[in-house]
């Protein structure tokens, strides 16, 4: 028995409401760059002639009609899709880190075009993408949180996940990480006269913690009896353990006895707040100058040293993998090529010509 295929035309696009059968389904999937809008229930096609010809072929069983576009929903103001997305992130339990992220970059998205979301089409959202590497020269983890923000908004918040849909993501980089070499660490660390911040960086080092970890850290989260450090909520909001380093825990103790914390492990100068990131990472460049370390170090860098030092220590990756918090174990993998285990190893063939028919 047939039933009746409604196609609706909308900007670029065909709309067919299509009944449901297996076979139906089967014959609109030979179609190429079809999509399936799962909240209006609809197939998306490009529109073209060719299409709308191919759609008439495959259903010519089925009475095929072409009507009006639905009516579209009024879109919010920029206001209101602000406070949408944020409710719609915290629904799906997003960190505030990452609400605060999408927030900031979809203000500026919609700010920089001074007009209604509705009006912005396709090329546009690309032209601000280039307008971004090309003048702005952003990092490709900026253009990343630029490209989901906007993905964000237009398939949960505004329900039109085909207008992002051939969005291209940057393609990742492969650069090595910067690793410090252990006398560099002992310069770093006997450069640090401040008892906090010297605690701070050895614990950082010692366990390969996030700088968001660290200074989030509570008194409850140092076990003493168990040698462990409770770290809650980190990134992909998974809880974990990892070791507490003797050496760690005297650098604690001394600082402890000097500063008496009593809530947050490195409380900040404002009552009740712990230490910043923006102040740790500061600190850490003054500190690089003093220990005449010219390489380019961040925070992090301690974590890539951290996990450098283990492997050429000899402790198995799948180990690391779970102290660092690490979801995919290529992320962990990276870590075997600056580690010099290997490349001892190894000897150049330069070494197996006669040395004095070489120099």
């Amino acid at each position: 028995m047939s039933k009746n295929i409604r196609i609706c035309k909308e900007d670029n696009h065909l709309l067919v409401h299509l009944p449901y059968s297996p076979e139906r389904v089967a014959k609109i999937r030979t179609l190429p760059k079809r999509q399936w809008d799962a909240n209006r229930k609809v197939w998306i096609l490009d529109h073209t002639d060719d299409t709308l010809k191919h759609l008439r072929t495959l259903f010519a069983d089925d009475r095929v009609e072409i009507s009006p576009p639905d009516p579209k929903p009024e879109l919010p103001d920029t206001d209101s899709i602000v406070r949408a997305m944020e409710d719609e992130m915290k629904l799906r339990n997003y960190s505030y880190r990452t609400r605060k992220t999408y927030r900031n970059q979809i203000k500026r998205f919609l700010g920089s075009f001074g007009k209604s979301i509705s009006e912005i089409s396709k090329i546009e959202i690309r032209n601000y993408l280039v307008h971004l590497v090309d003048d702005k020269q952003v990092s490709r983890n900026y253009l990343n949180q630029v490209i989901s923000a906007i993905k964000f908004v237009f398939r949960h918040v505004l329900r039109q996940p085909y207008t992002v849909s051939d969005i291209p993501r940057p393609k990742e980089e492969r650069l090595l990480p910067v690793v410090l070499s252990r006398p560099e660490l002992i310069r770093l660390f006997k450069s640090l006269r401040n008892l906090k911040h010297r605690a701070l960086l050895i614990l950082s080092y010692s366990a390969g913690l996030r700088v968001s970890e660290v200074v989030r850290l509570k008194m409850r989260d140092i076990d003493t009896d168990r040698s462990m450090i409770h770290i809650r909520q980190a990134k992909g909001k998974k809880d974990r353990y990892v070791p507490l380093s003797d050496v760690a825990l005297k650098a604690l103790t001394i600082y402890q006895d000097a500063f008496h914390p009593q809530n947050w492990l490195f409380e900040g100068q404002r009552t009740g707040r712990h230490l910043t990131e923006r102040s740790i990472q500061k600190t850490l460049q003054r500190t690089l100058v003093k220990a005449q370390i010219k390489k380019s170090v961040t925070m992090h860098t301690l974590r890539h040293s951290f996990a450098t030092h283990l492997l050429e220590d000899g402790t198995d990756l799948r180990y690391i993998q779970e102290i660092l918090g690490h979801h995919r174990p290529e992320t962990t993998m990276r870590y075997t090529h600056v580690a010099k285990t290997n490349a001892r190893n190894v000897r150049s063939p330069l070494d197996n010509i006669d040395e004095a028919q070489t120099l």
